[in-house]
């Protein structure tokens, strides 16, 4: 059985293992969130343009189209 951490204790710990983290820099999240906006663009322009193809191939297909 594991034995009952003290809360003061517990808090240093918490304390040591955030010093270790290390945050991006200004420019590596404006690098990372720019590389997001354009993935979400592409990912748009793709599926609207097979949503698009497919509609057009079901119209075609049900002759519902002109």
């Amino acid at each position: 059985m594991a034995s009952k951490t003290n809360p003061v204790q517990f808090i240093q710990q918490v304390r040591t293992e955030a010093s270790k983290i290390t945050w991006p820099s200004r420019r590596e999240t404006m690098i990372s969130t720019a590389m997001v906006l354009l993935m979400v663009i592409f990912a748009a322009l793709f599926f609207f343009a097979a949503d698009q193809l497919i509609g057009w191939l079901i119209g075609l297909v049900l002759n519902i189209g002109n």
